[in-house]
């Protein structure tokens, strides 16, 4: 890339509202700088090199757009950082498969900052059948609406490295990608998280789909949703689980029993050798169903699960078992399962698994996803994909 040398003055990019949203700041002249504070009015940043200090927020009726092939920076040393945009707000960040947008941090160390996080107000179920919560990444801002089609922007060949910061074990957790009712005007495409210490992605509840997804080396779980989470149309997701991994999917619903549920076409979770567990927890299973999730998967193959205890497909609790299970509200059809793993089987001793006819169907030729390897999907040399 093209370096280009300014004074020092010119160093820092500071974001401030202005009197009308269809006011635009264009920044044509850096190729270095600061992305900071609170984004109140549209703003483009050209193709470069910029550091993300603080959580950034992108305000209601503002819209940040961000040049294919730049990179952005954050360090653990300057506190929480995160690319925030909040209900009404936009990202557009549209790269290529040959010049992706990398958000990354500078140790290079798991759970160094928070990712991306996208809020919007498509609808929810929460715990007791709420229709809105407060997140839980440590912002505690509102989420949860009825505007299905919320547009938060586009996320196009984006990949996020060394996020899932824990500010608060359980109540301040953040993601490489965590999606707080996003709906389903939200494009969500080609997209990477990379060696976080939490899930790569998070959906709480929305509408929002996404496609072309690939989950590498993060601590907790690949793919995790919760709140009534009902995407229709999400296909190729790719896990790798390495060194440190909980479940590839963790599927739930708050404990309500509902009526609609996400479809997914095209999963692939892998994990490698020797993969152990955050925390020494008991999960490790590749797909595990609890608190009344469910959802239709089909083409799916799961390979590496090779835990003395771990199953394919876990129903977690009876409720779940009774009413989801078997009740047809889940199904997963075209399962191939690689190295032995259990099929099946129930987290606890009370209740049996027995899928009704056709709800669990396998095949040998299930090849999960279909994804085409590049610099979105290479990181230190390395093909995410291979």
């Amino acid at each position: 890339m093209k370096k280009l040398l300014f004074s020092a003055a010119f160093l820092s990019l500071i974001f401030t509202g202005c009197s009308s949203d269809d006011d635009e700041t264009i920044n044509n002249g850096p190729s270095v700088g600061e992305i900071t504070g609170d984004i109140t009015t549209n703003t483009s940043l050209p193709l470069g090199n910029y550091t993300l200090k603080g959580i950034v927020r992108v305000k209601s009726g503002a819209k940040l757009t961000i040049a294919a092939g730049s990179k952005i920076t954050a360090d653990v040393t300057n506190g929480v950082d995160a690319l925030v945009a909040e209900n009404g707000g936009k990202l557009e960040l549209i790269g290529t498969a040959a010049e992706p947008i990398v958000l990354t941090e500078l140790s290079q160390t798991p759970g160094s900052w928070g990712g991306i996080i996208i809020y919007g107000d498509a609808p929810i179920v929460g715990a007791s059948g709420v229709t809105s919560a407060t997140s839980e990444d440590g912002l505690n801002l509102p989420y949860g609406g009825s505007n299905s089609n919320h547009n938060g922007g586009t996320l196009k060949y984006v990949r996020v490295e060394y996020a899932g910061k824990k500010i608060t074990d359980g109540t301040g957790e953040m993601n490489g990608f965590s999606f707080y009712s996003v709906g389903s005007g939200t494009t969500l495409d080609h997209l990477v998280s990379y060696k976080g210490a939490d899930d790569g992605y998070e959906f709480y509840g929305g509408t929002v789909s996404a496609t072309n997804l690939i989950s590498y080396g993060n601590y907790d779980d690949s793919f995790d949703w919760q709140d009534g989470w009902r995407g229709q149309n999400n296909s190729n997701w790719y896990a790798y689980q390495t060194v440190t991994g909980n479940f590839g999917m963790e599927i739930e619903a708050k404990s309500v029993n509902n009526d609609f549920w996400p479809v997914v076409t095209n999963i692939t979770l892998k994990r490698a050798p020797g993969t152990l567990t955050e925390n020494a927890s008991v999960e490790y299973d590749a797909i595990q169903f609890k608190k009344e999730g469910n959802g239709v998967y089909s083409n799916i193959l799961i390979e590496g699960y090779s835990d003395v205890n771990a199953v394919a497909v876990r129903i977690q609790d009876a409720n779940t078992n009774t009413n989801q299970v078997n009740g047809n509200k889940i199904k997963l059809t075209d399962v191939k399962i690689v190295g032995g793993t259990t099929e099946t089987g129930s987290g606890s001793s009370s209740f049996t698994v027995a899928f009704p006819s056709g709800q669990l169907t396998t095949s040998s030729t299930a090849a999960g996803a279909n994804l085409t390897a590049g610099a979105w999907a290479t990181v230190n040399g390395v093909n995410l994909l291979q």
